[in-house]
């Protein structure tokens, strides 16, 4: 071939413009506004690590974040003002995201456990001074060795890991988009977001550093396994219908699909692929809510984590795992109804049954309180198959209770300390209604909202999502969470029994008087679980309202 024929060959090529040819993205910044907040402080938040000196930094830190998140909750009341959960609730980013009812109230949760989850992170009043510094819940230095050299010049030199401000506000911004993702693309990488930060956050605490680098450990592993199943799962609902769209993929199993990708024609449409991505997808999701069997690293997890940390990752998690997980077999998968109900009819009877039964052994307070949030998974899965919209809008009500109360009841274990740090064994509880009647009386009150007593929140809770899985066909379920509810009420008001009918231990521990941040996360958890349990019909009906997902 000639010099010019090549010539010619190049210059014909060069003449189309290939631009033109990728269409320009359409992004509507409005409407994700409040995950680009949360976002942009968190980078603001590293850029505050490398430049602000350390004497400052924790005050910018805290500044940064509060204003962030609050911010945030900010945009997201405009945009349900604005009709974005009802009237004009659509599919934004060019289909990643959906802006919705399910998916605005939960960011709308999410960001204010976010901020209770900092005020308890901001505390450095329970410890005594180190060195004539105020000391918070966080290793002075991250990477020293615990018990090295260099850690103990760390605490002298009054260091402390202000890089968990930006940490919690990279976990918060997945969490805001994880049950609003549209699309399976943009599910893992929100996974991905909020669960790396957790990982470290919970590896980062100043006491028993050997027992929270073990829990991190033992999370990271276990988390890494579920991401992998649910990226696995992800290949093969592609293979299945060709897309990673939710709207697509349900067209492909309700069969109302038109244009098949000719690459994908001889897969599309395999039920195997759909049955076996599905399953896998669902359990990344069940371990992040801490559903049996994939539970095991909740007790773990929670006992060696900061406690901050475990109040915040209790309440927030949760919340964005059953969104999306709503997402996923509402909007995805309603088509498999009758092949996804009865494995989660028997994974929320285990769970309810597995969480009650083996807290009653439970010595540890925090360990106490994760098979609690355990059997509350379960709870909450009686609602999830209703596949009703009474079913999601009772999701949403429980979820947005028990946030609250949960983050309460990790900021009160905070201040009952001895020598050692936090007491978290049940024996040093005895007689602590003696010694701080009003601290007592707070947990007694979280304790009883989480046994669904009358007047509090987690009855107001229970009711909704019982009710909405009896009228959904699911009344055998009812008893069975019924029963597990007696069973968990056992060993709620067997720690109220000991804190106010035992006798005091001479070498108890003292109950720390905290800063108003940790004051006003208890204060804020206490009205919340006391209105929602006397006047919750406000609430149920936004929780109704914003029922509704887009499609």
């Amino acid at each position: 071939m000639s010099a010019t024929a090549v010539h010619s060959l190049w210059t014909t090529a060069a003449t189309v413009d290939p631009i033109s040819k990728i269409p320009a993205p359409k992004i509507e910044y409005g409407q994700l506004s409040p995950t680009l907040i949360i976002l942009g402080a968190a980078l603001i938040g590293v850029l505050v690590e490398a430049f602000v000196p350390r004497k400052s930094r924790y005050y910018a830190q805290v500044f940064v974040s509060v204003v962030a998140l609050c911010a945030a909750f900010a945009a997201v009341v405009a945009l349900a003002a604005d009709g974005y959960g009802t009237t004009k609730a659509h599919i934004a980013a060019m289909g990643a995201i959906a802006v919705d009812g399910p998916s605005l109230f939960l960011q709308g949760v999410i960001l204010l456990s976010g901020l209770l989850g900092l005020f308890t992170f901001a505390e450095r009043r329970l410890d005594p001074e180190a060195h004539g510094n105020r000391v918070d819940s966080f290793a002075a230095q991250g990477a020293s060795v615990p018990g090295s050299d260099s850690e103990k010049a760390a605490v002298k030199a009054g260091f402390t890991t202000t890089e968990v401000f930006p940490l919690l506000l990279f976990a918060v911004s997945g969490m805001l988009v994880f049950p609003s993702a549209n699309d399976l693309l943009t599910l893992f990488v929100a996974l991905e977001v909020f669960s790396l930060p957790l990982y470290l956050l919970c590896a980062l605490a100043r006491r028993k550093r050997l027992l929270s680098q073990e829990a991190a450990v033992k999370y990271f592993l276990l988390g890494a396994f579920a991401s992998a199943f649910t990226l696995f799962g992800i290949a093969l609902l592609y293979g299945y219908a060709g897309s990673m769209s939710y709207a697509t993929i349900a067209q492909v199993v309700d069969g109302s699909i038109t244009n098949i990708n000719p690459a994908l024609a001889d897969t599309m449409g395999n039920d195997a692929l759909l049955l076996i991505g599905g399953a896998m997808i669902v359990m990344g999701l069940l371990f992040k809510v801490g559903a049996v069997p994939f539970h095991m690293w909740t007790p773990d997890v929670y006992q060696g984590a900061p406690t901050p940390v475990t109040g915040f990752m209790a309440a927030a998690t949760k919340v964005a795992a059953f969104g999306a997980l709503l997402r996923l077999l509402y909007v995805v998968l309603p088509g498999l109804r009758w092949d996804w109900r009865p494995v989660m009819w028997a994974v929320a009877i285990i769970t309810m049954l597995g969480g009650a039964i083996v807290a009653i052994t439970q010595t540890d307070i925090k360990r106490l309180l994760a098979y609690s949030s355990i059997a509350h998974a379960g709870f909450i899965l009686a609602g999830v198959i209703a596949t009703t919209r009474d079913g999601v809008s009772s999701v949403l009500f429980y979820l947005g209770a028990y946030s609250f109360v949960t983050i309460g009841a990790f900021a009160v274990v905070t201040l009952v300390r001895d020598a050692g740090g936090e007491a978290t064994h049940l024996s040093k509880w005895a007689g602590l209604g003696r010694r701080s009647p009003l601290v007592a009386a707070v947990f007694a009150v979280f304790l009883l909202s989480f046994a669904g007593i009358p007047l509090t929140a987690g009855f107001a809770g229970k009711f909704a999502v019982f009710k909405a899985a009896a009228a959904g066909g699911a009344a055998p379920l009812v008893v069975v969470g019924v029963l597990s509810s007696a069973i968990a009420a056992f060993f709620y008001i067997r720690v109220i029994v000991l804190m106010f009918f035992s006798e005091p231990r001479p070498d108890g521990p003292t109950v720390a008087v905290p800063s108003p941040l940790t004051m006003a996360t208890i204060g804020i958890g206490v009205a919340v679980t006391l209105v929602l349990g006397v006047a919750p019909q406000y609430f149920l009906d936004l929780a109704n309202q914003a029922g509704i997902f887009a499609r």
